[in-house]
């Protein structure tokens, strides 16, 4: 699994990582410094020597196969997501030492951990998905100081996102007692959700900086820091429960603990060993603008993780309304479904790193063999993942529970959730292929109408009125991950990858105004040698006198702004050329929307009290 990804992808990341020996005209230039077409022209110039044996496709398809085995070094532990994983197993953990304590300690934490996750871990890793998008295309176009700004700006929408997850969290219980949850699960589920929402804050940070790492190629210091939180959650499990005999609620705070850990090592370990120097230029106030591309982007990343997650949270919901064996299976397959989801929710990250290094770069070519890479590597994985569940599937259930009712239900599922496995890993390597180049939307699109429109309906009428249970609820999520992961593949045989690289180039504020010196490239035969002629032919200093040229026509001749005969062919839209706004529109705006977020927290808190005593 740590060697699939990192030889046949690695190139993308190299256009932005080659530009640290410029770092110091970059800093010298100030943050927002959009880089001349001679800057672009040196990175591609430096890559053609790198990648000489590149010559075709069907080439660099035999390489990437052989380094598939071969491959090392610390950028091959992208292909398991590090935060994802730490974040998931400090829930893990909570289910492994409360389900000791009885089958309604086992249930409520259960269910928790489900509302949690669906109003609150997947809303931020959704939100934080948009910077698979921005910042590894602008990683890729060498905009370095750029990523530092779009790091300020998930933060601060992060936290806005904040207070709706906690208007949600907070009627925990009452959501539990609607679906007829037994009225002491429901009481345990609200008292460990109310523990561990103060840390929500936490989780959503430490999302984004793996993301701000990830993006960059960095995985070591969140698998570090992941393992320091980890161990301690095991620590204050032990004491909280063991020795302290606190129950439900020690598990919940050594959660919460955890969190904050995981975020506070995380951010001390990159200010310590400067991991941010090349990207980070101290907080801006460009960080309050552009708000718009990244919510759009965001929303629709979260949508995207959400409409699939949901479906698989719900189920818990479901199975209790059959009985406490059915959610007690339900719960335990839960977690171990989410967590050898890690495996190709980490491919699916690096895919989409990768993807979109190579995007932001300018490779077509190479943002192609990427995504066929990592689909490749991600099924065959999967598949060594689907049959070593399939084989242990009697015994598996024991590191829960000892309830051989339980145990057997979850034997009887996972008969068919190693097929599941490997074609949920398909679809979710295809979405960060997905996401990778920008297309959430539609993501988000196929995820609705393969989860909601054909394989819920499917897994309800199997569950209920077929007398399935559970297992009916899992073919109907296998027929559905089916139809999503063909959606994904026919999308992705008819993408035009020329235009996405385009749109990525402006994106991240590449300059675009020399398309024949500098093209989006095609490994033809001989294509370094063309390329590498025209980029030589270009340097800094003829950049410049051409830039002054074009200024000096403009000021003599401007164009009105609705005259496109003004512009040359050869020019795109500069980002850096948007509307910007005034101090006094950024107050208006951002205060209204902190207002908006605290009004729905309130009405959160309200809808609480209301159903509270409805119930009661």
């Amino acid at each position: 699994m740590s060697v699939c990804l990192a030889a046949p992808v690695s190139r993308g990341v190299v256009f932005g990582a080659r530009y640290k020996a410029g770092e110091s005209e970059a800093a010298a230039e100030g943050p927002q410094r959009r880089y001349s077409p001679a800057h672009t022209a040196r990175y591609l110039n430096q890559s053609c020597s790198s990648t000489s044996t590149l010559q075709k496709p069907d080439r660099a398809a035999r390489d990437a196969g052989t380094s598939l085995f071969l491959s090392g070094g610390d950028e091959t532990h992208e292909d398991l997501d590090p935060g994802a994983l730490m974040t998931f197993l400090i829930g893990f953990i909570s289910v492994i030492f409360c389900g000791h304590l009885g089958n309604d300690e086992l249930n409520a934490v259960g269910l928790a951990i489900a509302v949690i996750n669906v109003t609150g871990i997947s809303i931020g890793y959704g939100l934080s998905s948009a910077c698979d998008t921005l910042m590894s295309q602008t990683v890729g176009s060498g905009n370095l100081k750029q990523v530092g700004v779009l790091l300020q700006r998930g933060i601060l929408i992060l936290l806005l996102a904040c207070f709706p997850c906690w208007a949600v969290l907070i009627n925990t219980q009452s959501i539990l007692l609607a679906v007829r949850q037994r009225a002491e699960v429901a009481r345990l589920s609200q008292l460990y959700v109310e523990i561990v929402m103060p840390s929500l804050p936490a989780s959503f940070m430490y999302q984004l900086q793996t993301r701000y790492l990830q993006t960059q190629g960095i995985m070591w210091p969140h698998v570090i820091t992941g393992v320091i939180g980890n161990v301690l959650n095991l620590f204050t499990n032990y004491i909280f429960l063991n020795l302290l005999d606190m129950g439900v609620a020690g598990s919940a705070a050594a959660n919460a603990i955890s969190q904050y850990s995981l975020a506070t090592v995380l951010c001390i370990y990159i200010c310590c060993r400067g991991l941010h120097r090349t990207t980070w230029a101290g907080w801006s106030s460009d960080c309050m603008q552009d708000w718009g591309p990244f919510t759009r982007l965001a929303m629709s990343s979260m949508l995207m993780h959400c409409f699939a997650s949901w479906v698989y949270e719900a189920g818990g919901f479901l199975a209790g309304l059959i009985g406490e064996v059915e959610l007690g299976a339900q719960a335990i397959l839960y977690q171990l479904a989410a967590f050898v989801y890690m495996i190709p929710m980490g491919m699916s990250v690096a895919a989409s790193v990768r993807v979109g290094n190579a995007l932001g770069a300018g490779d077509t070519e190479q943002a192609k063999l990427s995504a066929k890479t990592s689909f490749v590597c991600t099924v065959i994985v999967a598949s060594f993942v689907g049959v070593f569940l399939g084989v242990s599937k009697d015994v598996i259930g024991y590191i829960f529970t000892t309830d051989l009712e339980v145990v057997q239900r979850v034997a009887d599922v996972m008969i068919m959730y190693g097929f599941v496995h490997v074609i949920e890993a398909a679809a979710d390597v295809t979405g960060g292929i997905i996401r990778g180049v920008g297309k959430q939307r539609v993501g988000a699109l196929f995820a609705l109408v393969g989860y909601y429109f054909i394989g819920l309906p499917i897994g309800l009428s199997l569950m209920f009125p077929a007398g399935m249970g559970i297992v009916g609820l899992w073919l109907g999520i296998l027929i559905c991950i089916t139809m999503e992961t063909a959606f994904y593949v026919v999308y992705l045989s008819k993408l035009n990858w020329q235009d996405v690289t385009k749109e990525a180039l402006v994106r991240t504020g590449a300059p675009l105004t020399d398309r024949k010196e500098m093209p989006v490239t095609e490994h033809k035969d001989g294509w370094q040698e063309k390329v590498c002629e025209k980029v030589c032919e270009t340097d800094q200093e003829k950049a410049q006198e051409k830039a002054q040229e074009k200024a000096q026509e403009k000021a003599s001749c401007p164009a009105e702004p609705g005259d496109l005969q003004g512009t040359s062919d050869q020019e795109a839209p500069d980002p850096s050329q948007r509307a910007v706004l005034t101090v006094r529109q950024l107050a208006v705006r951002r205060g209204l929307a902190l207002l908006l977020m605290s009004l729905i927290l309130a009405a959160g808190v309200l809808t609480d009290k209301l159903l509270l005593r409805f119930y009661n």
